[in-house]
């Protein structure tokens, strides 16, 4: 009876050999796919295959990156993994990675470019092979750097317009110029937008995109409050709106957290959505629609974001050229219950 691998008593190769009668490089080019090349017989293969399965061999990934001098690893680095819109991001991401036989590294920057730095470098040490992030901040030297050593890069959500680095992204401006649109044609004039992190590109496009619309609309007074892409922000916001000699009637939250948030404040003050003030979040997710109240909101693509991300990576690391490497794609509105016309 073949003895099978424990934690403590891994089988290796020589194991196998020892059990199979073989030699041991004749083994190790059955189990690394060589045995046709070396003209290694059918009998030997299955020899060698039944008796590795037995034992619960498993490859020495670390050994053999070594010698193929490939991680087989891209790293995904995201703001924070408390947030459902980057959740969402990473597994989608993850699964993606997964079909090209690679293996994924999350890492959670917690919204802080000193975290977003220190773990850049401790990645770098880990022999990756490319980098899917979502920066935290404006700042970009440190990830342009990377990117002029040579280390594949796609920034995913956030970007930098002026750097040459691919990204995929949504049209941000457009989405949040289509939610305060959608207000305004049902009546609205007096609107408040709770915002996230005032540095960051992605909040600066949905703020520049809801001043737009109300400029169209020649509403010359809006109120932009918030700094942070957090339900605490979105709390306590909404709790400084509700203090306004003028309350307003509708709220565009920059993010679901922050909507999240906003919705608690609103709830705890007995201020019911839609009938006292409406409210409309930047992304989408299952549980909004499950809500008391299902939440209207600019549902980003988030499928197709992370697809684009992880295919742009890939054709980095095998020199494919592509024929467009910054992409920005078009959000939609997808109504629900959250906001009412008025007369």
């Amino acid at each position: 009876m073949t003895k099978k691998s424990t934690g403590s008593n891994r089988v290796n190769i020589r194991d196998i050999a020892n059990v199979a009668g073989l030699s041991i490089s004749t083994v190790s080019r059955v189990l690394n796919g060589k045995a046709d090349q070396y003209r290694i017989g059918k009998k030997s293969q299955d020899r060698v295959k039944k008796i590795a399965n037995e034992m619960n061999y498993v490859p020495n990934q670390f050994a053999a990156n070594l010698k193929s001098g490939k991680s087989k690893t891209i790293a995904l680095m995201v703001p924070s993994l408390n947030n459902p819109f980057f959740a969402e991001i990473a597994s989608r991401v993850n699964s993606e990675i997964r079909k090209y036989g690679y293996v994924t590294i999350i890492v959670d920057s917690n919204e802080d470019q000193e975290i977003e730095k220190k773990e850049l470098s401790q990645l770098l040490s880990r022999n990756i092979e490319g980098l899917i992030i979502v920066p935290c901040g404006n700042q970009k030297d440190h990830i342009n750097i990377l990117h002029e050593k040579g280390i594949p890069i796609v920034c995913l959500d956030r970007y930098f317009k002026e750097l040459k680095i691919p990204y995929v992204s949504t049209d941000n401006y457009k989405g949040a110029y289509l939610a305060t649109k959608y207000l305004l044609d049902l009546g609205h004039r007096h609107i408040a937008c709770i915002q996230g992190i005032k540095e960051s590109n992605t909040n600066k496009l949905r703020v520049s995109g809801f001043k737009y619309a109300l400029q169209e609309a020649d509403i010359k007074n809006s109120i932009l409050i918030g700094d942070d892409f957090t339900t605490k922000n979105g709390y306590v916001q909404t709790k400084v709106l509700l203090k306004h000699e003028k309350r307003p009637t509708a709220v565009l939250a920059l993010s679901n957290t922050i909507a999240m948030g906003c919705m608690k404040a609103l709830k705890e003050t007995n201020i019911c959505v839609p009938r006292d003030i409406s409210l409309i979040t930047f992304d989408d997710h299952p549980y909004l629609e499950f809500l008391a109240t299902p939440l209207t909101c600019v549902e980003q693509p988030v499928k197709r974001i992370s697809k684009l991300a992880v295919k742009f990576i890939f054709s980095i690391l095998t020199g494919k050229k592509i024929k467009q490497d910054q992409i920005l794609l078009m959000p939609t509105m997808k109504t629900r219950l959250s906001v009412r016309k008025l007369n």
